[in-house]
C-alpha cells in the first residue's frame, strides 16, 4: 500500500488549492520556470564583466583567483583548486566571517575559505547542513504524497542542532494521522534518493511580487512572504533543489549528494484547522555523507530525533514569529 493510500479510502477531499486545475507537480514545475526566468534575467542584467579578485586561504597553499563578478561563485574557484575542493566543500566563509552558499555568484572582491564537515568550528557548517536536511525534507514529502492527501508545507524552523532533529512542519486533509512503520520507511527512502541524484542546491533573491506569483498556491507561505519581504529590504531569498522550490534564508550546503545516513523518525500532529485540516510535524536525523558512527550511536540519535522538537510551532501567531521561522 503506498503513502497515504488510506486518505482516499475514507474519501477526504484535497485541500482547497487556490491553483486548483494544477496537480502538485505542475505547481512545483511552475515555481521552477519561473525561478529559472529570473535567474537568467539577472544574469544578462550583469552587463559588461568586471573582474575581482578572489584570495582563497586553505590548503595546499593560499592563492588569488581573479574571477567574474556577480557571476562565479565560490564552487568556480574551488574548480580552479581540485575535484576534491569541489566535492568535499559544503559552504564558503567570506572575509573570515561571512558563510556564503558554494553556488551564490561573488559580489567584491575578498577572502575566501571552503568549509567542510571536519572543519575545527563546524557550527556553521552545521546549521547550513542541518537547514538543507529541512528544505531536502520538503522536497522529499512531495513526491511522497498523493494529491488526494492535500499536502501543503507550511514552514520549517531555524537550524538547532542541540535540539537532535531537522524539522519540516506540514498540512494534510486529515486529522489523527499517524503514519504507519512503513510510510515512515518511505519518507526516508525518499530523502535518501534525493541525495543520491547528486543535485546542486542553488539561491536566488527575488522580489516580493515574483514571490508571491511563486507560492500563490499556498495560503501559508502568501501569509508569510510581506512579513519576510519587509524585514529583507522588500527582497524574498528562495532555493531550488530539481523542481522544488522554496523559502529560506540560508545558507546551505552546495548539494544533496553531501547528505548521508538519514532517518525520518517521526511525525506529531501538532494542531488543527477548521476545515479538518491537521498540521503535523515531521523529524528527522542525518549525518553529513562521509562522517560514520556506529549502529548503536545512530540508534541513540533516532530515538532522540523522535521526540517532539520544541522549536516555535506554526499554530502560534505569525506576528510573533522571528522570521527564523517562516524563512530558516
Amino acid at each position: 500500500m503506498s503513502v497515504v493510500t488510506k486518505f482516499i479510502k475514507r474519501g477526504l477531499a484535497p485541500i482547497n488549492h487556490q491553483i486548483r486545475y494544477s496537480s502538485s507537480s505542475e505547481v512545483a514545475k511552475y515555481r521552477s520556470d519561473l525561478f529559472s526566468l529570473e535567474q537568467k534575467r539577472q544574469r544578462e542584467d550583469v552587463g559588461r564583466v568586471e573582474k575581482i579578485e578572489v584570495r582563497y586561504l586553505g590548503l595546499p597553499e593560499d592563492v588569488t583567483l581573479v574571477m567574474n563578478k556577480d557571476l562565479s561563485t565560490p564552487y568556480n574557484c574551488a574548480q580552479h583548486l581540485s575535484e576534491g575542493h569541489c566535492k568535499r566543500s559544503a559552504l564558503a566563509l567570506i572575509n573570515g566571517s561571512v558563510a556564503w552558499d558554494m553556488h551564490r555568484p561573488l559580489k567584491e572582491s575578498c577572502t575566501l575559505q571552503l568549509l567542510n564537515f571536519t572543519v575545527a568550528d563546524p557550527h556553521i557548517v552545521n546549521r547550513a547542513f542541518w537547514r538543507t536536511c529541512s528544505f531536502m525534507l520538503g522536497a522529499a514529502l512531495h513526491e511522497c504524497f498523493k494529491e488526494e492527501a492535500g499536502l501543503q508545507l507550511h514552514s520549517f524552523p531555524g537550524p538547532n542542532v542541540k535540539s537532535g532533529s531537522f524539522v519540516h512542519d506540514i498540512v494534510l486533509a486529515a486529522r489523527n494521522w499517524k503514519p504507519t512503520p512503513k510510510e515512515m520507511r518511505t519518507f526516508s527512502a525518499e530523502l535518501i534518493k534525493l541525495a543520491a541524484k547528486d543535485l546542486k542546491i542553488e539561491r536566488l533573491d527575488v522580489s516580493n511580487a515574483l514571490a508571491m506569483e511563486m507560492f500563490k498556491d499556498n495560503r501559508y507561505k502568501t501569509e508569510q512572504l510581506p512579513s519576510i519581504s519587509a524585514q529583507n529590504n522588500g527582497q524574498v531569498t528562495v532555493y531550488r533543489v530539481g523542481q522544488h522550490v522554496d523559502i529560506s534564508r540560508g545558507p546551505m550546503i552546495g548539494s544533496t549528494g553531501q547528505l548521508g545516513r538519514c532517518t525520518i523518525s517521526a511525525v506529531h500532529e501538532i494542531g488543527h484547522e477548521g476545515d479538518g485540516n491537521g498540521i503535523y510535524r515531521v523529524q528527522g536525523v542525518a549525518l553529513p555523507i562521509g562522517i560514520r558512527i556506529g549502529h548503536f550511536a545512530y540508534g541513540i540519535l533516532e530515538e532522540r530525533s523522535s521526540k517532539l522538537n520544541s522549536a516555535r510551532l506554526p499554530t502560534e501567531p505569525f506576528e510573533e514569529h522571528s522570521t527564523e521561522h517562516a524563512i530558516a
